[in-house]
């Protein structure tokens, strides 16, 4: 391996800190065949390939796909932009999770008011109690 092809490659320990997780998080997407290291004899290596599609699987996690969800979107990127069809199907995942998104903020922020309410009306009720 020459030093510039070197440069490109990122250990287990090197990329699970750049990217804020653990070694075993990364082997858990690589047992998910989401991501398929190098081998320099018994050591995994990472590509900046593997690094960019780490980055879309935890920016998906994060967003709330599932790991199907994740892969397809992979498949996607992989595909290219130039895939309509593939630009649809993301576009409506994306909106469907959207959606369920903002129902969520939804309703916590109606949680929140009710808990609000409820602990403004205990407080009220006690204060109401002292002599």
């Amino acid at each position: 391996m020459d030093a510039s092809s070197h440069a490109e490659l990122y250990s287990v320990t090197e990329l699970a800190r750049d990217l804020g997780v653990t070694a075993r998080t990364l082997r858990f997407y690589e047992d998910k065949e989401l991501v398929a290291p190098r081998r320099v004899g018994n050591t995994r290596v990472y590509t900046h390939r593997d690094r960019g599609r780490l980055i879309l699987i935890l920016r998906g996690k994060r967003l709330g796909f599932t790991l199907r969800e994740i892969r397809d979107w992979l498949d996607l990127y992989e595909a290219g932009p130039d895939q309509a069809e593939q630009m649809r199907v993301l576009i409506e995942r994306a909106g469907k999770r959207l959606a369920t998104l903002e129902q969520q903020r939804r309703d916590i922020d109606a949680t929140i008011r009710e808990l609000g309410d409820i602990l403004g009306a205990a407080e009220r009720h006690l204060a109401a109690r002292k002599p």
